[in-house]
């Protein structure tokens, strides 16, 4: 608003300046034209009065003319005059004609037998007007001086000084100096853009921390990833290590049968060896878990992770929570016969992270139910834990986000698990929704088809 006021304010100085010019221009030429007039009248009531009284001139002294006036006889002498200073030297017709001084011939019955003479050359309004018009302009010469100057510098503070601020605070930028803000006035004609680059400094510099944390992250998680690939890797060793020294022990010279090669075990030799394999396969499953949630958030931080959706019917989701449910602790509700449109091996994957997130947290019976929503399917997966706190229920789909209470516990976790959960169902046209009440459930939004 202050802007708008100082132009403003310019404008109407500029504009009185060119009224007043007006007028004294005016003024003073009407003054002008309205002395030559009266000289006029003057000039034509003395002769009048002088024809009339020829013989008496004297009768023209009180009258009281205003002007200097004086009447030359034929011989050019002094017949009559009023005026207060010298007559001029030589004052004559031809003086009158040369000077511009108005007169008139008197005139009788036998002729012309003088001449009166206003001493007044006539120019004594013009000068007065080009002394005024002189004033007047130089007063509206100072006066846009001095509005361009005000306005000159109001540009300079407003505009200039703004704009080299703005490229110093670039420049700054562009070096990476972000924790520099941009020092601005709010009330100024650049306030609000200023302001706006200030923001998106702060933005840059938030997102740079941003950056730094999930660049840190990943190495934790890399590190984390190693450790936890090395600990059933061990395990699968051990095991393998442990079915090769019993399978060496029966097939040794004392196992060897009448047969020759034969060797016999026993059922709790087959027992064992069966729980082995079931270790083996466990930690596969681990190793295989791991490497996919890393290989999937790499994939989404490329941009290169792709879904694949077909039209499947809703039994098949039934066949995922089984295929993931190996504590038999899932209770499943009534299906709805709909034809849905997924990614089967991306909606298992989604499945499987979120039973066994539940089992890994709260390591309770797990709920399934089904209900139809418009144009989506929607699955609800709950446990009966403990839950998450409301100000982390918006928090746990994000990417490496672990609850405050798990952090530092020793169960492990990476915080992939609802983030690609999420990321997934996305991709899928659908979405994820987790809620807290009387422990964690997990809403898959699924398209029908």
């Amino acid at each position: 608003m202050k802007r708008y006021i100082t132009v403003a304010a310019a404008a109407v100085l500029v504009l009185i300046g060119a009224i007043l010019l007006f007028a004294a221009v005016t003024g003073r030429v009407d003054m002008a034209y309205s002395g030559t007039e009266e000289i006029t009248s003057v000039l034509n009531d003395i002769a009048k009065t002088a024809e009339d009284h020829r013989t008496d001139l004297s009768v023209l002294d009180g009258d009281g003319y205003g002007v200097d006036a004086v009447i030359l006889g034929m011989a050019n002498e002094v017949l009559w005059s009023n005026t207060r200073h010298d007559i001029p030297k030589g004052i004559s017709v031809e003086m009158a004609v040369k000077h511009r001084m108005p007169y008139v011939y008197l005139t009788d019955d036998g002729g012309i037998w003088g001449t009166l003479i206003v001493l007044d050359d006539g120019m004594a309004a013009q000068k007065a007007l080009r002394t005024r018009m002189i004033a007047v302009l130089c007063i509206c010469a100072g006066s846009i001086i001095i509005v361009m100057t005000v306005f000159g510098t109001y540009i300079y503070r407003e505009i200039v000084v703004p704009f080299r601020k703005m490229q110093g605070f670039a420049g700054r930028i562009a070096e990476g100096r972000l924790d520099e803000p941009l020092m601005r006035d709010r009330n100024g004609m650049f306030g609000v853009f200023s302001e706006s680059f200030d923001i998106m400094r702060e933005e840059l510099a938030a997102s740079r921390k941003r950056e730094l944390s999930l660049q840190k992250k990943e190495r934790e998680l890399v590190a984390s990833l190693s450790h936890d690939l090395k600990t059933p890797v061990t395990g699968i060793k051990l095991a393998s290590e442990l079915m090769q020294m019993r399978l060496s022990v029966k097939a040794g010279p004392a196992a060897d049968t009448a047969d020759g090669d034969k060797i016999v075990l026993d059922r709790s030799d087959i027992s064992s060896m069966m729980a082995d394999a079931q270790g083996i396969h466990e930690k596969a499953d681990q190793i295989d878990a791991l490497v996919t949630d890393l290989f999937t958030s790499v994939l989404d931080d490329l941009g290169e992770f792709k879904v694949s959706c077909t039209d499947e019917d809703t039994s098949v989701l039934c066949d995922m929570i089984r295929r993931y449910d190996d504590r038999w602790l899932t209770v499943i509700g009534e299906v709805p016969a709909v034809i849905v449109s997924i990614d089967k091996k991306r909606m298992a994957q989604v499945i499987g992270n979120i039973i066994s997130n539940s089992y890994k947290y709260a390591g309770t019976a797990i709920d399934v139910t089904f209900r139809i929503s418009g144009s989506f399917l929607e699955m609800c997966i709950a446990d009966q834990g403990p839950g998450v706190p409301a100000d982390e229920i918006d928090l746990i789909t994000n990417k490496f986000y672990r609850g405050k209470a798990w952090a530092d516990s020793s169960t492990e976790g990476n915080g992939l698990g609802l983030y690609i959960a999420k990321t997934l169902m996305v991709k899928m046209g659908g979405d994820l929704a987790a809620a807290s009440d009387n422990g964690l459930s997990v809403t898959l939004i699924i398209p029908l088809s």
